[in-house]
């Protein structure tokens, strides 16, 4: 089967989406499948090797930004836009860009979203023209909902099935500008009408946007994250008596994923018996705009007389998360939004660490489906204080669940079962 994956990449920045994309294709092509990784918008910022990597970035950050801007731009011809097609122009750019916010651009948004009706048009012909001469498929996968724009135009160019992976997009959208937010959700709903099959992470988030989107349930399957195990123990080694108690966070270090909560959490812990040894560990994704908000909780730390118990581990390789996750005695992401899943979880579970998070969203069903964690009460940094304790005083118990975890994530979790539960989905749809 041949297997186009389309993926927007986020510059310098670390992407949950463009992880599982890049797992999902290697697998695919590990299983014999034909599959080609395509980058949107920017270079894909990876801990792994980029399976994108020869193929042409369409949809030029530049050219998008550009085109929505400047009527005369759009009427430029294709060849004086190709500079801002350059790999290495676009990895200077996404490098020194900072998150991209939904209020700065909400009319680009729908732009896209209406796919050639939009602005960026001539950016659908050209891919359609390169995937003719190059790799015309059998299924073309979108990574998001927010790429339904082209799917009409796509399907009727390549005859081909579309599929669309679902992964957050909700937040993004409720946070458009409120002139702004309801069309764009209309866009996208009477744009899915194009798309196969919608796979989503998880039952919550398959209810919530079949919900939103009016997407029947015949159209909707539920495609678990899986991960790349490579440099991961399938069993639990002997840990040093003497270890150090280490509390952890591993996701991009921003509000969002409540980065600051956990070091509340920790300041907490700290002035507990159980927690007057415990060091704090926090890696992750960290860019420009990430910056200024981690100094934050450094003075935080520092204030509190702590900075010197915690460590920081920015934009770190697949080894160096691994070995980071190793370390760890509890981990916890507590994010504040409504995650369709959480990464990060099966990663730190795979390593063997029991997880500690919110009540809400995905949470529930990845922890309890796997066995690997506790639930506390979200946005409380003390309810999370206390779920963590008690790990901290039953080590038994905490490598119980941290055992529990790894072996549900072996199972799975994998990459290569996410590709088999792909081509399954596939063939039933």
């Amino acid at each position: 089967m041949n297997i186009v994956q389309i993926t927007p990449g986020a510059g310098g920045m670390y992407c949950g989406g463009c992880f599982r994309d890049n797992v999902l294709v290697s697998a695919l092509r590990k299983s014999g499948h034909e599959t080609l990784m395509v980058p949107l918008y920017l270079p894909l910022t990876l801990d792994e090797p980029d399976q994108s990597a020869g193929t042409p970035i369409f949809f030029s950050g530049i050219n998008v930004y550009l085109e929505q801007k400047y009527p005369l731009f759009r009427r430029l011809p294709r060849w004086m836009l190709k500079p801002f097609s350059s790999r290495m122009l676009l990895h200077l750019v996404g490098g020194r860009a900072a998150k991209t916010r939904p209020v700065d651009v909400g009319e680009l948004t729908i732009s896209m979203i209406r796919g050639e009706e939009g602005h960026q048009a001539r950016e659908i012909e050209e891919l359609v023209d390169w995937l003719k001469k190059h790799s015309p498929p059998d299924v073309l996968c979108l990574s998001n909902v927010l790429l339904v724009g082209m799917a009409h135009r796509l399907k009727a160019a390549l005859k081909t099935r579309i599929v669309c992976l679902l992964s957050g997009e909700d937040s993004f959208l409720d946070l458009l500008p409120a002139a702004v937010r309801d069309k764009a959700w209309q866009a996208v709903i009477e744009r899915c009408n194009e798309v196969d099959i919608f796979m989503s992470p998880t039952r919550y988030y398959a209810d919530l946007m079949a919900k939103r989107l009016f997407i029947p349930p015949r159209k909707m399957a539920i495609l678990p994250n899986g991960i790349n195990l490579s440099g991961y123990r399938p069993n639990e080694s002997p840990s040093p008596t003497d270890r150090t108690p280490t509390l952890g966070y591993f996701a991009r270090m921003c509000p969002e994923k409540g980065m600051d909560i956990l070091v509340d959490t920790y300041l907490l812990l700290k002035k507990r018996d159980a927690g007057r040894n415990l060091r704090l560990h926090v890696g992750g994704g960290c860019g420009p705009g990430d910056q200024p908000f981690v100094e934050q909780q450094r003075r935080k730390l520092a204030d509190a007389g702590c900075l010197t118990d915690a460590r920081f581990f920015p934009n770190v390789s697949h080894s160096e998360k691994v070995s980071f996750l190793e370390q760890l005695t509890v981990f916890s992401v507590p994010a504040r939004y409504n995650e369709a899943f959480g990464l990060y979880l099966i990663e730190a579970m795979a390593a063997g660490v029991p997880v500690v998070q919110p009540r809400w969203a995905a949470f529930p069903e990845v922890v309890e489906s796997t066995k690997g964690g506790l639930l506390c009460p979200p946005n409380d940094s003390a309810a999370l204080a206390d779920a963590i304790e008690s790990l901290l005083q039953n080590p038994e118990r905490a490598r119980s669940i941290g055992a529990a975890g790894r072996a549900a994530v072996f199972q799975d979790f994998s990459a290569e079962r996410m590709a088999t539960n792909f081509l399954k989905l596939l063939h039933e749809n």
